[in-house]
């Protein structure tokens, strides 16, 4: 046995978190193999196969299989007969490199004989062949192996890491190896267990000592730090996946898995595992041979049953993505598109309104923002009257809410199926003025408008026709103070825009990492920003901005300033605005528009309400005026959602017979975000002065000294929390 050596370059390396050392050692009590197996021929070592590199120096002979045979001898320590087809060996002694692996596949093409199980010693004879970069011995047409006696299974290996590594150095020289996942591998789930889109198949993806965070999150597209912390990425992922497919609802190694206490959340330490390290689809992937337990599960970072700042402030403003919530087939108005993006069946759709009224009721908001609510309108059969009815059926009259309520274009905001809502609580905040739609641009182009230069031949555009949610702005007098409210729902980061395909994005990831139609929500930044310019008082953006906290459309609202920056920010070309030409040809940002994110005031810029890809970041957003900045109490990403498995969500469409819950855990996709603000009361003195009474808050002044200091916070302190909690 060897105590094996990995380790991570992650966001915790790249801030030089000291990492423990070991070396590779050889154990007195493992089993040996009997040479005898392979009498008569030459043995070659599985580390010898194996090799220093990251691939075998033996497969290199006759390109990505070698020319001659080989033959080995190992212990049996997992069968594998659907993924991988085939069994994993290991050698009992191993050379004691850390270099080095001790374990390779036998690659059988198809269930190998039953008599091949773990603990049994064996000898094969095959070529060596490197299949999608990962090392095996084929012995697929001719199948020369001798079994030999059942010597016991061999000992797991711990994971653990050496610094200076990636994952990806660190997993080549444990291919084909049986190991252990324990405390000290520090392995977190980075995605919880849910369908992989390279694969298509339900696994799980872990990272080393902290999850993976979005690289523009925290740092400037294509800036230095964010295409390192991008590559760090890549090379610090670990899937775990068993064997077979697993049925819709089941984690096969996780029999107990289950939404109220049997959960997967990302954060999570894994432990008490073993497996074998197999590779497939570009990644190094972990496969289970035992089960495990919720007690296996380290939970650094558990469910809160309601927000921390519940209490706090004198005023909570929320902001909620309610992931499609649809009544119109079930006896709802109907939608002017005639589609149903949410639940398919009545069952779901309740089970998903109580999931959504318990998480608002726990917030305990005074005004919230919703986003993806059905876009059918205002009257009472409508999907923001049916929330709205649900929600104050479980609340005190006095703390019941209203709905903010649009009369112009029919009653409906927008063109879109969904659309963005208001609620209030007439008890606390009374309405100033009615509301107003900001219309956002629409980017229109025929085909064969406008050419490119592809591999020398000219190539001339699709036609494109791309659509914004519109944005819902409401003025508030709080306490006779004045507070504006602006909801948004950007266009999403999938379907590309004219942009995309004029820099050959159309059909990948863009370069910079901001997906698809980056342009274009950078056009709908701009005309929020021209919408509050010069309003009066306090002015609160928040929504689902489908933009992370570095990125070009948060540049826009807060503080970009071209003159500061290498990097030019233009708008997306071809736009129209209320059906007329609005910017032909796209325009450069100058300047932003100065709010403040009022997260990265608090917290710094290392914070998440919504999870992708295995990458946390935040596409949901508080952005503030000063004066407003200067309000903040508190703010909190509620992570109930982002975290959590999507497989606890009212969809029953690939979960099979899992149960579902209507605790608020999985309530939607994203992250509910908490706002507590100081709004004290006014109150007159003798000599008629007004002066305000600070209730519940630390009060105006004490706020501007707060600013002060979270301005000069640094980015690394926060990040460093960050790992912490996790």
């Amino acid at each position: 046995m060897r105590v094996s050596i990995l380790s991570v370059m992650s966001l915790a390396t790249i801030l030089v978190v000291p990492m423990q050392v070991l070396a590779k050692v050889v154990t007195t009590n493992a089993p040996t193999a009997g040479k005898v197996l392979c009498e008569g021929k030459t043995i070659t070592p599985i580390y010898e196969i194996q090799g220093a590199g990251s691939t075998s120096p033996l497969g290199a002979e006759g390109g990505n299989e070698s020319i001659h045979e080989v033959t080995t001898t190992g212990v049996v320590t997992a069968r594998a007969d659907r993924l991988y087809k085939g069994f994993f060996i290991q050698d009992p002694q191993g050379d004691g490199s850390p270099l080095t692996s001790d374990g390779i596949f036998v690659h059988w093409g198809d269930s190998a004989p039953a008599k091949i199980v773990p603990g049994m010693e064996i000898c094969v004879t095959g070529k060596v062949q490197e299949y999608s970069g990962f090392t095996q011995i084929n012995i697929e047409q001719q199948q020369k192996f001798t079994l030999g006696n059942h010597l016991g299974e061999l000992a797991a290996t711990p994971l653990q890491v050496q610094e200076g590594q990636s994952l990806v150095q660190a997993l080549e020289r444990l291919e084909g190896m049986k190991v252990v996942l324990t405390t000290a591998s520090e392995m977190k789930v980075t995605r919880s267990f849910s369908l992989d889109y390279d694969s298509y198949r339900n696994n799980m993806v872990l990272s080393h000592q902290a999850p993976l965070i979005k690289a523009t999150q925290v740092y400037s597209p294509l800036s230095t730090d964010a295409i390192a912390l991008h590559s760090a990425n890549i090379a610090n992922q670990l899937v775990v996946e068993s064997d077979y497919k697993a049925e819709h609802g089941e984690v096969p190694y996780f029999p107990n898995f289950n939404a109220d206490n049997g959960y997967i959340r990302i954060g999570d330490t894994l432990t008490n595992i073993e497996g074998v390290i197999g590779y497939s689809y570009d990644k190094y992937r972990f496969m289970p041979i035992n089960e495990i337990g919720a007690s296996d599960f380290v939970r650094n970072n558990d469910r809160s049953v309601e927000p921390a700042i519940t209490n706090q402030g004198d005023l909570r403003v929320a902001s909620f993505n309610v992931l499609n919530f649809f009544n119109s087939e079930f006896g709802g108005d109907p939608n002017p598109l005639g589609h149903n993006r949410g639940a398919k069946i009545e069952s779901e759709m309740l089970l998903q309104r109580t999931k959504i009224v318990n998480a608002m009721a726990a917030m305990n908001a005074d005004i919230i923002g919703i986003m993806e609510v059905e876009n059918n309108g205002f009257g009472e059969l409508s999907a923001i009257q049916n929330l709205v009815e649900a929600l104050n059926a479980k609340l005190p009259a006095e703390l019941a809410y209203q709905f903010v309520e649009v009369t112009d274009n029919g009653g409906f905001v927008g063109s879109d199926a969904i659309a963005v809502g208001l609620l209030y609580r007439p008890e606390v905040v009374t309405l100033d003025g009615i509301a107003k739609v900001i219309v956002t641009p629409e980017q229109h182009i025929e085909e064969g408008v406008v050419t490119r230069i592809n591999d020398g031949v000219k190539e001339t555009n699709p036609a494109y026709h791309k659509y914004q949610r519109h944005s819902l702005m409401q003025g508030f007098l709080v306490n006779a103070q004045k507070l504006t409210v602006v909801v948004n729902h950007f266009k999403s980061k999938g379907s590309g825009c004219l942009e995309d395909w004029l820099s050959f994005n159309e059909d990948s990831e863009p370069e910079d990492l901001q997906g698809k139609c980056n342009a274009f929500r950078v056009s709908a930044a701009k005309v929020i920003g021209e919408s509050i310019t010069d309003l009066e008082g306090d002015v609160l953006v928040i929504g689902d901005l489908n933009a992370y906290g570095k990125e070009d459309p948060l540049a826009v609202l807060t503080d970009y300033d071209a003159n500061l920056n290498e990097r030019v920010i233009k708008t997306a070309s071809h736009t129209r605005l209320n059906g007329l030409a609005h910017e032909p040809k796209g325009m450069v940002i100058d300047k932003g528009f100065g709010l403040i994110n009022l997260n990265a005031q608090a917290h710094g810029a290392a914070t998440y309400s919504y999870s992708y890809n295995g990458e946390l970041g935040n596409l949901d957003h508080a952005l503030g005026n000063s004066s407003l900045a200067a309000r903040l109490v508190a703010i909190e990403d509620w992570h109930i959602n982002s975290v959590e498995s999507n497989l606890f969500e009212y969809s029953s469409k690939y979960t099979g017979e899992l149960a579902k819950s209507d605790n608020v855990y999985s309530s939607s996709d994203h992250d509910p975000v908490l706002i507590a603000l100081a709004y004290p009361q006014a109150s007159e003195t003798k000599d008629g002065e007004i002066k305000e009474k600070a209730g519940g808050s630390l009060g105006y002044l004490g706020l501007l000294l707060l600013l002060a200091l979270c301005l000069g916070r640094k980015f690394t302190l926060r990040v460093n929390q960050l790992i912490t909690n996790y």
